[in-house]
């Protein structure tokens, strides 16, 4: 490992035009808090806030 590149790697560049379309326009609704989510408005099915995505992970994570 190279000491001047930090572990892991390089980060991963954005395309400039994917982080513009992901900051335009108004934002869904999360369906269980009504908080606004990471996804468009135009996004199919039931989004959900990253806490709540995060919760609902928790729940349905296999107990083991």
């Amino acid at each position: 490992m190279d000491e001047q590149e930090p572990y892991g790697g390089a980060p991963e560049r954005v395309d400039a035009e994917q982080a513009e379309a992901a900051t335009d326009g108004p934002f869904a609704e999360c369906v269980l808090c009504r908080r606004p989510t990471e996804y468009p408005e135009s996004v199919k099915g039931a989004t959900l806030c990253p806490v709540c995505e995060w919760r609902e992970a928790e729940r349905t994570a296999c107990s083991g």
